[in-house]
C-alpha cells in the first residue's frame, strides 16, 4: 500500500485523536511523541541485541522502511550525496547543499544533531521543513509504523532511525532535485546506509570518537566510515593520515569504487581570493571536499563539464554558506559570544586555533578591560581532560561548567529534552570537568566545598572562586553576562536566584568592558545556548 493511499486516514486519525486529549499544540505533541523513542523499552532491546551483530542494524531499518510504506529503491531517485567523517562531515553536506542549490536545484539536506529544533536536521532548499509540514509527514510515518507494530513484536525505530526513514519520506514527498545525506555514526551499519545507488561519496577529517561503537583505533574507525562506498559510485576524501588512508583505499578496491583525494583548496583557481562563509583554517579541507561532491554531482546531472562554465555558482556558494554553532560569532553589546561544537580532541584543536586568531581581534578593538569566560560540557565516553586541556593555553578568567539542559524550569522545549541521561549523571560530570579544570590550572581544592543549594536545586557548586557549575545552561548565561545582555536581560524570562557569595564573584564581569564568552565541548550545549541567544531560530 503506498502512502497516497493511506497517509491522508491515517494523519487526521492522528489529529483526531490528539484534539480528543485536548492537546492545542499538534507540533510540539509530534516532538514529545518522537522523544519517546528515545527511551522506549523496543528501541532499548534494538539496542542491546544488534551490539554485537551490527550487519542487523540494516536489517532493522530495511524492515522499518517497508513497515513505512517506503522501499529501498524508491531512495534511488533522490540523486543522493552522501557523506562521513569524524569532523567536518556537516559542514561539507553545508557547503556541498549551497553550492548545488546556487545553481537553481532543490535540494534536501538530512543532519544531526540539531541545535534547537529538531526540525532543522531535516531541509528543503536551507531551510528547516516548517512545522506545519513537519507534523503532517510525521503523523503519516508515525501512525503506519504504529498500526504494524502489532505484527513485529511491538517493536518502533529508535529517535534517529524514525527520523532517517522520515527524511527519506519528506524528500520523495517534496520532490527534492538531490538530497546530501549525513551519516549519524560510522558509516558500514549506520541506518543512513540503506541507501543503494548514491551519485558520490564523501570521507571528512577521521579521528577518535564513538570508540565504543567503531573501534578504538583509528584504522578501525576508518574501515566502519569507508562502508558507505558503492560499487562503481565516485568516492572522495580529504587527506588522511597514512594508516587510515590505507583503510580507505584497501575498502574501495574491495567495495569496487574509485577514491580520490582533494586539493588544497589554494590548488583551485579563481579570480581574487576565496572566501569561505564558515570560519576556521579547518573548514578549507571541508569547502575543498564539497566543490569534488558538487562537481562530479553535476557532472553526472549534465553529463558535461558544466561545473566550469558556472564557476562563479561554486563559489559563491562556498562564500554564502551557513552552519550555525561552528566557529559562529555573536555579538551582543558588551557581551561576545564564540560558538563551536567541538566534542573530540581533533575538533578541539581547530577550535582553539580558531578562538586564539579571532578573540584577540575583537580585544584590541574593545578599548579596555575583557574578561575571558568558558563555558564548557561535553556528553558521552568523550575524554573531557583531554579537551579541557586544549583550552587551558586561552587563559580564561572564570570557566563555567553546566549540563545540556536548557533552562531549569518545566516549560523546557520538547525538542532539546534528553531522556537518556539522568539529571543526577549530568551534574556529576559538569562536577567532575570542574575538579579537572583545577587539576589542569595548578589549583588545589578549596576544603570545605559545598554544593549550593536553593529551593530544593542545586545551583551552583562553589569549591574556587574562578570555577562554578551550574544547573542549567540559561542560569549560566544570565551569571556570565550579568544584566549587560539585553537578549538574556528579557523581563519575561525567569531568572534563577543565585547567593550573594556567588554574585560576589561576578564583580569583574560587572566592570569588564567587554565579555567574551568560548562556549564549546558539545554540539547539544551549543544548540541550548543558541535557543537563548538567537531568537529567531525558536520561531
Amino acid at each position: 500500500m503506498s502512502f497516497s493511499e493511506i497517509s491522508s486516514d491515517l494523519f487526521w486519525y492522528g489529529m483526531k485523536s490528539l484534539r480528543s486529549c485536548g492537546v492545542m499544540n499538534v507540533f510540539q505533541d509530534a516532538v514529545c511523541t518522537l522523544n519517546t523513542l528515545q527511551t522506549n523499552a523496543s528501541a532499548l532491546e534494538q539496542v542491546k541485541r544488534e551490539r554485537g551483530h551490527p550487519e542487523l542494524q540494516l536489517q532493522a531499518m530495511r524492515g522499518f522502511l517497508q513497515r513505512a510504506g517506503l522501499k529501498v529503491d524508491e531512495l534511488d531517485r533522490l540523486n543522493i550525496i552522501h557523506v562521513t567523517g569524524t569532523k567536518g562531515k556537516g559542514s561539507t553536506c553545508a557547503f556541498t547543499e549551497q553550492i548545488l542549490r546556487n545553481y537553481g536545484f532543490r535540494t534536501g539536506f538530512y543532519s544531526s544533531p540539531h541545535l534547537v529544533q529538531v526540525r532543522e536536521r531535516i531541509r528543503i532548499n536551507g531551510q528547516p521543513i516548517g512545522k506545519e509540514l513537519f507534523t503532517k509527514y510525521f503523523w503519516q510515518v508515525y501512525c503506519r509504523l504504529e498500526e504494524t507494530k502489532d505484527a513485529h513484536g511491538g517493536s518502533m525505530p529508535a529517535y534517529f532511525r524514525f527520523l532517517t526513514i522520515l527524511a527519506f519520506h519528506i524528500f520523495l514527498q517534496e520532490k527534492v532535485d538531490l538530497a546530501v545525506f549525513e551519516v549519524g555514526i560510522g558509516g558500514a551499519y549506520d541506518c543512513t546506509n540503506i541507501i543503494r545507488r548514491p551519485w558520490v561519496c564523501g570521507i571528512s577529517s577521521l579521528g577518535i570518537d564513538h570508540t565504543s561503537i567503531l573501534g578504538d583505533t583509528i584504522e578501525k574507525i576508518a574501515w566502519q566510515k569507508g562502508g558507505i562506498f558503492k560499487p562503481g559510485v565516485p568516492a572522495f576524501t580529504v587527506k588522511q593520515p597514512d594508516g587510515p588512508m590505507k583503510v580507505l583505499q584497501e575498502r574501495a578496491e574491495e567495495i569496487g569504487c574509485s577514491l580520490s583525494v582533494c586539493p588544497d583548496l589554494e590548488e583551485y583557481q579563481s579570480e581574487g581570493s576565496l572566501r569561505l562563509g564558515l570560519a576556521g583554517h579547518h573548514q578549507r579541507s571541508n569547502a575543498s571536499l564539497a566543490l569534488q561532491l558538487s562537481h562530479t554531482w553535476l557532472q553526472r546531472h549534465f553529463l558535461t563539464g558544466v561545473i566550469y562554465i558556472y564557476i562563479y555558482d561554486v563559489f559563491t556558494g562556498l562564500a554564502e554558506t551557513e552552519w550555525p554553532g561552528r566557529n559562529q560569532t555573536l555579538k551582543h553589546g558588551p557581551v561576545t559570544y564564540f560558538l563551536d561544537g567541538a566534542h573530540t580532541t581533533r575538533s578541539m584543536q581547530a577550535c582553539v586555533r580558531w578562538f586564539n586568531e579571532i578573540a584577540p581581534q575583537h580585544e584590541r578593538n574593545a578599548g579596555g578591560p575583557v574578561m575571558r569566560v568558558l563555558l564548557f560540557n561535553a556528553t558521552g565516553e568523550r575524554d573531557c581532560a583531554a579537551m579541557l586541556k586544549l583550552l587551558v593555553p586561552c587563559l580564561f578568567d572564570f570557566a563555567v561548567f553546566c549540563p545540556n539542559i536548557t533552562e531549569a524550569i518545566a516549560t523546557c522545549n520538547a525538542d532539546q529534552q534528553n531522556f537518556n541521561v539522568s539529571v543526577e549523571n549530568m551534574l556529576t560530570r559538569c562536577l567532575d570537568n570542574q575538579q579537572s579544570w583545577r587539576v589542569l590550572n595548578g589549583q588545589e581544592e578549596k576544603p570545605g566545598a559545598e554544593l549550593l543549594i536553593g529551593g530544593g536545586l542545586p545551583l551552583v557548586a562553589e569549591r574556587q572562586s574562578h570555577t562554578l557549575v551550574f544547573p542549567c545552561i540559561l542560569s549560566a548565561l544570565q551569571w556570565i553576562s550579568q544584566g549587560r545582555d539585553s537578549v538574556l536581560s528579557d523581563p519575561n524570562r525567569c531568572v534563577i536566584p543565585v547567593k550573594p557569595s556567588i554574585n560576589a564573584k561576578a564583580d569583574p564581569l560587572r566592570e569588564a568592558v567587554n565579555i567574551h564568552v568560548l562556549i564549546t565541548g558539545s554540539l547539544h550545549l551549543v544548540g541550548g545556548a543558541l535557543k537563548h541567544l538567537d531568537p529567531a531560530l525558536n520561531s
